[in-house]
């Protein structure tokens, strides 16, 4: 008997989960919502691969030598 409260319960929140996303496409945070482009550098425009930062070291087009 417990097995199926459980069960029911569970059902329940999995079906209160797909109504809230059919009407509420826009609510998840930031953190959660897939991005649609690729992330860029800011000030050259390359993409970003594996680092949070570029190396471009604010010189549009130009790679720091060394």
């Amino acid at each position: 008997m417990l097995f199926k409260i459980i069960l029911v319960f569970l059902a329940l929140m999995a079906l209160v989960a797909l109504v809230g996303r059919v009407l509420f496409p826009g609510a998840l945070p930031k953190v959660m919502r897939k991005k649609s482009t690729p992330p860029v550098c800011a000030r050259c425009g390359r993409y970003l691969i594996g680092r949070a930062t570029c190396d471009c070291d604010g010189k549009a087009g130009g790679r720091k030598r060394k």
